[in-house]
């Protein structure tokens, strides 16, 4: 077939040019995931540890890309011809998401650095930087084909790194229960994608939503389904009611940092394929994914806190495990914008976009000293923080603070003044009874985050202070690891600098990022 030219008519060419400064920030962590893994070909058992600096510069490398393009006004793989649809797109949307999650993505690596002498290096790297590249492209992509591939490329690897403590039964189990639930959860979504396409004849999100402000009659009820099907599978990334049963087992059974990143840059990457294809792609079926969003915030943060409140009543519950469920129970509460602009227009999403970065910021602060608790206390139970101020007070205090900012207690302004914007959104697109169960879930909330802060500065019982003071010699021989203690000291002074100006964040709520 040949292709007329064109010079003076004006006529699209088939052959597009690559914006790659836009695409830079997922090129640079996927080709950096390459080289690391070509290297461990090369790389003796005693210098594996370089591979881990070497992602982290790659991690550094394409958060610096994102300075150039903080103009937000790049995109890329657009369809030629009169049509205004692109594949890729740098707004300040994108570059928002994906500075949070390569930025936990790099703390992620950071907290790795000295917990992965029992672990492949090279593959353990290599996963952790192309789950990174997936997770940075989807908040950028503008059509259906792409945020499923970009959701796949950010969940694949994952499966593996939850599992990849060799011969831990506990961890395999995990990486199962992780690995079928998504994999169910993906294929009702690509049902309902099909059924989208089918109805509409394009994969853009913008002409998405132009077709389906006037479908015809017969396809409604197609329509609809697929709309609802497309939800479940990103439903499921977030961790939301009922599709939350495998964050328990999996957070406990994956390696720490493991765990850590789930928390934070799986539920960035659900989240944000959730507003794209809602606000963006759906906007003429709020009324049908609208009430739907509201009633799974009302479970998921009801489900989440009630769970958590559990953990806490005995000494010897997980303290990963009450993370787990806390971070179902902040699941809820990140709905409720994305549920709000249903009701009141896609401005409200920018308060899921700060309460996101707050929760990043703190969530992996807790992981970190989590991580510090682990290489002397490996059970890692509540009991095991009663008294940590006695052995390690500034470990005490920014595991105090981040616990309080997840409560929204003071000093953790930034925590109190992000739920204050999730509850202003449900209160302004007239959610008065969301508004009311997302206080009533605070106030449980507050009794487990509590009680954890308090144990921290407690008289450690009699048979722990045996124990501390027999391993304290060991501890003090084995200095903690210098990337786990920056990891701490980043959280900590980013979540102090936060509450001190919080504005830094709020800026997000009050403003459209499309």
């Amino acid at each position: 077939m040949t292709v007329a030219a064109d010079s003076a008519t004006g006529a699209a060419s088939l052959v597009q040019s690559v914006d790659w400064l836009a695409i830079a920030p997922p090129v640079i962590a996927a080709s950096v995931a390459l080289l690391v893994l070509v290297a461990d070909l090369f790389t003796s058992e005693r210098h594996k540890p370089l591979l881990g600096y070497g992602a982290v510069a790659g991690l550094v490398a394409a958060l610096a890309v994102l300075v150039p393009l903080r103009a937000g006004d790049r995109s890329t793989f657009c369809l030629t011809g009169g049509a205004q649809a692109c594949s890729y797109t740098a707004d300040h949307f994108a570059l928002v998401i994906q500075a949070l999650v390569l930025g936990g993505a790099l703390l992620t690596a950071l907290l790795s650095i000295g917990d992965t002498r029992k672990l492949p290096a090279g593959e353990f790297w290599f996963l952790l930087l192309a789950s990174a590249a997936g997770a940075a492209l989807l908040p950028a992509a503008r059509d259906l084909a792409t945020l499923v591939v970009a959701l796949e490329v950010a969940s694949l690897p994952a499966f593996a790194l939850v599992g990849i403590k060799r011969g831990d039964r506990r961890s395999s189990e995990a990486a199962l229960k992780f690995f079928l639930s998504s994999v169910v959860a993906t294929a009702v979504m690509l049902l309902g994608v099909s059924f989208v396409y089918a109805t509409t004849g394009t994969m853009h999100l913008t002409e998405i939503a132009a077709r389906l402000d006037d479908v015809p009659g017969r396809f409604t009820t197609l329509a609809e389904a697929g709309v609802v099907l497309t939800l479940v599978g990103f439903a499921f990334k977030t961790a939301a009611a009922p599709f939350h049963f495998w964050v328990p087992d999996t957070y406990v059974g994956a390696p720490l940092p493991i765990a850590a990143y789930l928390s934070v840059v799986g539920k960035a990457v659900g989240f944000s394929g959730l507003i794209l294809v809602t606000v963006i792609g759906f906007p003429s079926y709020a009324d049908v994914w609208g009430p739907a969003l509201a009633v799974l915030a009302a479970l998921t943060m009801t489900v989440g806190n009630v769970a958590a409140l559990r953990q806490n009543a005995t000494r010897t519950r997980s303290a990963v495990r009450l993370l787990a469920w806390s971070s179902v129970g902040q699941a809820g509460y990140l709905l409720v914008p994305i549920a709000a602009a249903a009701y009141s227009g896609g401005d409200r999403i920018g308060s899921t976009v700060a309460y996101a970065l707050m929760y990043a910021v703190v969530n992996l602060g807790a992981f970190a000293v989590a991580a510090l608790v682990a290489r002397t206390h490996p059970g890692n139970r509540i009991a095991d923080y009663r008294g940590l101020y006695a052995t390690r007070p500034l470990a005490a205090l920014a595991m105090g603070f981040f616990l309080l900012c997840l409560a929204g207690l003071p000093p953790g302004i930034i925590g109190l003044f992000a739920k204050v914007t999730v509850f202003s959104a449900a209160v302004d697109a007239g959610l008065g009874w969301l508004a009311v169960v997302m206080a009533v879930n605070v106030v449980i909330a507050l009794y487990y985050y509590l009680r954890w802060t308090a144990a921290l500065f407690r008289t450690p019982e009699t048979d722990t202070a045996t124990e501390a003071s027999e391993t304290a010699p060991t501890a003090h021989r084995h200095r903690i690891p210098v990337p786990l203690t920056l990891a701490i000291t980043l959280t900590a002074v980013a979540g102090i600098t936060l509450s001190g100006a919080p504005q830094l964040i709020l800026r997000f709520a009050a403003v459209s990022l499309f």
